[in-house]
């Protein structure tokens, strides 16, 4: 028997996994910079982001608000995706 979540505990899963996620994208960018870079070029169709990229230490306090923003972000985004499939279904 499946139970079925609350709006927002779909928002909880939907952060978690967007967190994790970007955590992720950040460390691959952090040991492997070139590679990266080479892969985001490709994704957006051979895009070339080399001229953006300028030579820093790597901020913690930066990935840590990016990482909230984002969080908090896909919290809201996913409770009311719930919400509105619930409300769709009835």
């Amino acid at each position: 028997m499946a139970s079925v979540a609350g709006p927002f505990s779909t928002g909880i899963a939907l952060a978690a996994t967007v967190g994790v996620f970007y955590a992720l994208c950040a460390l691959l960018w952090v040991l492997a910079p070139r590679p990266f870079l080479g892969f985001m070029n490709s994704l957006f169709h051979g895009m070339d982001f080399s001229g953006m990229v300028q030579p820093q230490p790597f901020a913690w306090s930066g990935f840590l608000v990016a990482l909230l923003l984002l969080s908090g972000w896909a919290l809201l985004a996913g409770t009311f995706f719930a919400w509105l499939r619930n409300r769709l279904a009835a």
